[in-house]
């Protein structure tokens, strides 16, 4: 599923809207990417969120 292990954040849907202002349905989708961190002494393989790959850079 489309979530990030750290923060929860998931698929959000919206709508496009043209320049007549005709709505039509359209999907946010997360920056989600495969990291491999290290939790508790082992390597663990995530599903993170880029801005919580930047944020957990940052604290190492």
């Amino acid at each position: 599923m489309a979530k990030c292990a750290n923060c929860g954040k998931t698929t959000v849907f919206g709508n496009n809207i043209s320049f007549s202002k005709r709505n039509t349905n359209r999907t946010f989708r997360p920056n989600l990417q495969k990291v491999t961190v290290i939790e508790n002494g082992r390597k663990v393989q995530k599903t993170l969120c880029a801005k919580c790959i930047r944020t957990m850079a940052k604290t190492a």
